[in-house]
């Protein structure tokens, strides 16, 4: 059924976004906060739709909004919140449960860069950490970047990948619930990294995501080799993992989401019609529709307009 408020806003030119904030406030501030900021830019808040159960650690809301058209350059200015509110500001499309759900994994899924990780057992952290955060900044081509840090690692005994991950990884806060709630819904998940598949593999069966992507680290049986298998799976790779999912489950784009922190994720999120910046450097938080800064992975989730009702918890 064709929404009037919307209908009327596009007949005067007004242009309709959708909008969820998430925050650990009660919902009746967090939506006077995200109406106050929506009136400054001289835009308009339709129905607010409470997201968050009573008692909710975290409150969420959501609404259809209108700018006028001057306003739309202003936009970052609703995501860019320094209020502790993490916000999704898109198209009204997207703001459904999403058929595609596509995450990077070190720094997004997980807490830690499993490259430094690694590195730390041969005492190499400081140096592998800094190239790391450098490509994740965009400053460095993120393949030789990988390739150079990779040849540092060369005569690493194998085992001690399985220490790195079982003494050193950790799941971010809500990825199960995450992941959990979108596979009840039967939506895909894909885990997708530019670290290695050891590590993909084991993290994707412990977060609960179906299929996960990843390059693969060289040895001889015994020690790594220092090398990584090609193609080296980057920031295309990345988002033609996206496409390909989103046309093996006949969905648009517009009704996929993206999460990553890191410039090799750009390609997946300005795909997609959630583009989530998790703790982003600044190169993809300055192009995501969507920042979760300040609670928890199970934001994106309301990102979709699901209910704290709908989450499937551990």
């Amino acid at each position: 059924m064709e929404n009037p408020a919307r209908s009327e806003a596009e007949a005067t030119g007004r242009q309709p976004f959708g909008l969820v904030g998430v925050a650990a406030r009660p919902v009746a501030s967090l939506a006077d906060a995200l109406r106050a900021r929506l009136a400054a830019l001289g835009g308009e808040m339709g129905e607010v739709q409470i997201l968050s159960a009573e008692g909710e650690t975290l409150g969420a809301v959501a609404a259809e909004i209108t700018l006028p058209p001057e306003a739309a350059p202003q936009l970052r200015q609703l995501l860019d919140l320094e209020d502790e509110i993490d916000a999704f500001l898109g198209p009204v499309a997207a703001m459904q449960p999403a058929r595609v759900l596509i995450s990077d994994m070190d720094s997004t899924i997980i807490g830690q860069e499993c490259i430094d990780e690694i590195a730390d057992a041969i005492g190499l952290k400081p140096q592998i950490a800094e190239i790391t955060e450098r490509a994740m900044r965009g400053e460095l081509d993120f393949e030789a970047a990988l390739t150079s840090r990779v040849a540092m690692l060369k005569g690493l005994p194998l085992p001690a990948l399985q220490r790195t991950f079982e003494e050193r990884l950790t799941l971010n806060p809500g990825a199960r619930t995450l992941i959990r709630t979108v596979r009840a819904m039967g939506h895909r998940t894909l885990l997708v990294s530019g670290g290695f598949t050891f590590f993909t593999s084991r993290i994707a069966a412990l977060a609960g995501f179906e299929h996960d992507l990843g390059n693969t680290l060289g040895d001889d049986g015994a020690v790594l080799t220092g090398e990584v298998a090609r193609p080296i799976l980057g920031r295309e790779a990345k988002r033609r993992a996206l496409e390909e999912a989103a046309g093996a489950a006949g969905s648009p784009l517009v009704n996929t989401i993206a999460l990553g922190d890191g410039a090799n994720d750009l390609g997946m999120i300005r795909a997609a019609g959630i583009g989530v910046a998790y703790h982003a450097k600044p190169v993809v938080a300055a192009e995501a529709n969507a920042s979760i800064r300040h609670t928890d992975l199970t934001a994106a989730l309301f990102f979709q307009r699901y209910t704290s009702r709908d989450f499937v918890r551990d």
